[in-house]
């Protein structure tokens, strides 16, 4: 089964999101950029070489070239572009794993896109169990799962103990064990 309207709604604004990412990343594309990095000082209220002390941070202003940022608009455009094919053509698999690659690739800022391929694994394992994607539904469906186990149970005369099991699967008629097959068994000691 393909996504329904709702997954499929959330799949369009997780690769909208994933342009607007690209869409912020690109003036990096066009020019150098001055980028600045921060270090927590050390103990000793000290910066590593090149670094500046500001406001209890060590920062370190440097000019990055087009080409720093090209893989990372890349990868953030291709793989929203995906997200927002997949959703079009109804393929959970391939929005669920998009969004968890998508994630995983840029860090802390791919948080939503975790929570989007997660949701979307967790409704496939409900829909492949219970026969609904949904909460209620699926919880609906494992009480009668439960109940129809638990009826079972009770028309097959009762609760057995698991000694009774074990020795009603141990029984005489059970196959004599191969000779070509079955090692030899040492006696049990006793």
């Amino acid at each position: 089964m393909g996504i329904d309207n709702i997954e499929r709604g959330f799949s369009y604004v997780g690769g909208a999101l994933a342009l607007v990412l690209a869409l912020i990343l690109s003036p990096h594309l066009f020019k150098n950029t001055w980028v600045t990095d921060h270090v927590k000082p050390s103990a000793s209220n000290k910066c590593p070489t090149n670094y500046h002390l500001v406001n209890q941070v060590c920062q370190f202003h440097h000019l990055t070239h087009p080409s720093d940022w090209l893989l990372e608009f890349l990868k953030v455009f291709v793989i929203g572009l995906a997200i927002i094919l997949f959703a079009w053509w109804r393929k959970r698999a391939g929005v669920a794993f998009a969004s968890i690659l998508l994630g995983l690739a840029i860090g802390a800022v791919g948080l939503p896109f975790l929570f989007l391929g997660g949701w979307l694994v967790i409704r496939a394992l409900r829909l492949q169990k219970y026969g609904d994607a949904t909460f209620t539904g699926s919880s609906r469906r494992a009480r009668e799962m439960a109940n129809e186990r638990r009826q079972a149970r009770r028309s097959r005369g009762g609760a057995t103990s698991r000694r009774a099991k074990s020795a009603n699967t141990a029984s005489p008629s059970s196959p004599a064990p191969s000779k070509r097959y079955t090692p030899k068994q040492r006696p049990r000691r006793r």
